[in-house]
């Protein structure tokens, strides 16, 4: 006997801000800690930011495990799947805020019935930094299903809209700003949180609503558009 479909949970400043580095290395992330650490690691809050999603997946199947390289590559698409992708491009703006409230929006509304969890996912990594120095696809991809679980939730007729409700640069990297308000200018990184809400239907009438948080790492040089460098296992305030 099939059971019922359960939640599933797997992401005009001042000169100052505008002059910190918050990250280097193969795997940048953003430094919200003193001492500017490379990456985000440990601390802060638990985070709240990957997609839910409702399935029957077996205990203990997180979408941490989905492929990385994959889904960029892979142009099939299932049964039922738009032959485009769905997923919304990045916004030409140099906001970090304005940048990281869309790219929350996005990541947090998907519908499996039309759209193949490679086509989900590759839409999502075109918001990221082409800089591979600084770009963290792992990251990225730990915030979407696998394709085994995206398929069981496409069973289910899953969709999901996300809504932003506000987003700011947290206390830890105002704080680190003020530390040392000179290093920006290596990779212009700069650290959002977005809080919002997602609204998850699926089939037979079901739907839930969950409350949503994400700390970004946003590259935002200046003359360029902004884009995603990672997205931090913890919620900063």
């Amino acid at each position: 006997m099939s059971s019922s479909p359960q939640p599933f949970k797997p992401g005009g400043q001042s000169l100052m801000v505008r002059r910190v580095l918050v990250g280097v290395g193969a795997l940048v992330v953003v430094a919200l800690v003193a001492g500017l650490i490379a990456r985000f690691t440990g601390g802060g809050h638990r985070s709240q930011a990957a997609p839910s999603a409702t399935s029957t997946a077996a205990p203990g199947s997180t979408p941490s495990s989905a492929p990385t390289a994959a889904a960029s590559s892979d142009p099939t698409t299932q049964p039922g799947t738009s032959t485009t992708n769905p997923v919304a491009p990045p916004p030409h703006t140099s906001d970090p805020v304005v940048f990281a409230k869309a790219f929350a929006q996005v990541l947090w509304t998907y519908d499996t019935r039309t759209t193949s969890q490679s086509q989900q996912l590759a839409g999502l990594r075109a918001w990221l930094t082409s800089e591979s120095t600084y770009a963290d696809p792992a990251a990225l991809a730990g915030q979407v299903p696998d394709p085994t679980l995206w398929d069981r939730m496409r069973d289910n007729g899953q969709r999901a809209t996300g809504k932003v409700n506000e987003a700011h640069l947290p206390t830890a990297f105002n704080q680190a700003v003020a530390a040392d308000p000179t290093k920006l200018t290596v990779a212009y990184m700069y650290a959002v949180t977005v809080n919002g809400s997602q609204s998850i239907t699926w089939t037979g009438g079901g739907r839930g609503d969950e409350q949503r948080a994400i700390t970004l790492a946003v590259q935002c040089r200046p003359g360029h558009n902004c884009a995603l460098a990672s997205i931090a296992p913890t919620v900063y305030p």
